[in-house]
């Protein structure tokens, strides 16, 4: 399946969980995990070997 470049994302808002800075992600958060803005997402983010 190709990606279509036409495609718009909802983005939804979210205030990072790290720290609290206005942020969208392209996912509906579940309130259940936190979330990350993109540059605390890159500190979060497990180590890649």
């Amino acid at each position: 399946m190709a990606y279509d470049r036409r495609y718009e994302r909802k983005m939804y808002h979210i205030v990072c969980s790290d720290c609290g800075k206005d942020a969208e992600v392209p996912f509906k958060p579940d309130g259940n995990r936190p979330v990350y803005c993109r540059e605390c997402y890159q500190k979060h983010r497990p180590k890649r070997y």
